[in-house]
């Protein structure tokens, strides 16, 4: 059930652990569009799954109706009239699973949300599927998938009503890792340099759909114009179509990560709520609960200041992307992106979205150091670095063993050299982190390079170097 399924390795665990359970689950797969979820279920539950639907979007209730009852009938129901009602509907879906002798009878409900048309009943008639027939059995695993995270979290998840507490599992699907990215692209003949690897991870983010569209008769440069610069390419307009799908109100959402596109140092809830003009904390809230919950963003909170404040930022590579090239540009023609390699624009966004690259891999980051069995908390930190400006150091890990580890990321095309000019400011940085944490704590430089340090420039204050290799 795994051959063809790259990573995943905890949420195949618990699939299995799902389907050879002596009871009746409930289970729900979240995540952001395109991060593979229907091909998860799909391809481990192959052959498995009895009955298998998929709403359809932007569909009124009868249209919804008539697609269960023709998918119950593909899957080997016998089911002549309309349905009236949901109601209606699951009851046919208990009819057909109870004649089954399956030992194990898996129901698939994929883009769940799209069911859930206005004044439908839709929620009511699962919960008395769920909590009036099925959980009361011990043989149905029912699986449940949806993009609208907002749906998703607030009618299922955080659900108060017939569904509260129903659930017995949640999975919520993150995009690959850097090492995962490297195995689903040589899955398709696509070997990348490191370099190159690094660069496709910092445009897609390690999307399995968007990793999928790369065609391997392409240099990596030319993919990249041909999806994302070219107006009939197939993620020309994937940024608008991305957040309709997964919220809605969609342009709630939007507003919010035009704003911290704008500070890619993070802004905090009050700096961000002024912004975009809002005064309903709950509502706005909810928000920034869903962002995060799809990847877009995250929060952190300041280091050693006398009142903790959190930060949000923007982290999703996709986005970024769009916001540094491609919102309110003209057209750039076919070939800009294999145009502008080099260039100092190039340059400031692949210095920016690096750091981001390494916070996606704190966990790789911390096995390296060899830290990843203590208990650890990563923070930002501004500090006054020349008396008129102020700077941000990348990535502060406070460890429990009183040692904090300071990193420090660049992104560069060969081994990176520290400059005596840069050698000073990071001395100053230190130094003002030394100053603003108790005296029993050990503070620590770590440079994390694409190729790793050049020579002996610098490095005597660099107590460990990591490479771009070592995050794999």
């Amino acid at each position: 059930m795994r051959s063809n399924i790259i990573g995943r390795e905890k949420e195949l665990t618990a699939l299995e652990s799902l389907y050879a359970s002596k009871f009746s689950e409930f289970v729900a797969i979240c995540g952001r569009r395109r991060v593979g979820k229907t091909f998860l279920v799909r391809e481990f539950f192959e052959g498995k799954i009895l009955f298998s639907v998929s709403g359809l979007a932007h569909s009124d209730t009868s249209q919804q109706l008539e697609n269960f009852r023709v998918s119950l009938r593909r899957c080997g129901a016998e089911v002549s009239s309309s349905f009236k009602n949901w109601q209606d509907a699951f009851e046919s879906l208990i009819v057909f699973l109870s004649k089954s002798r399956r030992k194990r009878k898996i129901v698939f409900l994929d883009e769940l949300p799209w069911m859930d048309t206005p004044k439908s009943n839709f929620v009511t008639a699962l919960e008395g599927f769920w909590n009036g027939w099925a959980s009361a059995r011990h043989d149905i695993l029912l699986v449940v998938c949806g993009s609208a995270t907002s749906w998703m979290m607030n009618k299922l998840i955080m659900n108060h009503g017939g569904l509260h507490n129903r659930l017995t599992r949640q999975l919520f699907l993150h995009p690959f890792t850097l090492s995962e990215t490297k195995s689903f692209l040589h899955s398709r003949s696509i070997n990348l340099s490191l370099y190159e690897l690094a660069v496709c991870y910092m445009v897609f983010g390690g999307i399995p759909y968007y990793l999928n569209l790369l065609d391997s008769s392409l240099s990596l440069s030319q993919n990249i114009d041909a999806l994302l610069f070219k107006d009939n390419g197939e993620l020309h307009y994937e940024f608008n179509n991305l957040y309709a799908a997964l919220f809605q109100n969609s342009q709630d959402y939007i507003n919010v990560v035009l704003e911290l596109g704008r500070r890619r140092d993070g802004m905090s809830r009050k700096e961000l709520q002024s912004a975009v003009k809002t005064s309903s904390g709950g509502a706005f809230s909810k928000i920034l609960e869903n962002l995060e919950h799809c990847g877009f963003i995250k929060h952190y909170s300041t280091f050693a200041t006398k009142r903790r404040t959190t930060i949000y930022q923007l982290v999703d590579f996709f986005t970024l992307f769009y916001l540094h090239f491609l919102k309110d540009s003209q057209v750039k023609g076919s070939n800009y992106w294999q145009s502008i390699q080099g260039t100092s624009s190039f340059y400031v966004w692949a210095g920016l979205t690096f750091e981001l690259l390494v916070l996606h891999h704190i966990e790789q980051l911390k096995k390296k150091l060899g830290i990843q069995g203590i208990l650890s908390e990563e923070y930002a930190f501004r500090v006054n670095n020349d008396g008129k400006t102020n700077a941000q150091i990348d990535l502060l890990i406070v460890r429990r063993d009183n040692t904090i580890s300071v990193c420090e990321v660049k992104f560069s095309e060969g081994s990176y050299t520290i400059s005596a000019e840069e050698e000073l400011r990071i001395r100053n940085r230190i130094q003002a982190i030394r100053s603003a944490c108790p005296p029993h704590k050990t503070v620590q430089l770590v440079m994390v390079t694409t190729f790793g340090l050049a020579g002996n420039g610098g490095r005597g204050i660099v107590n460990q170097d990591i490479s771009l290799q070592d995050l794999l």
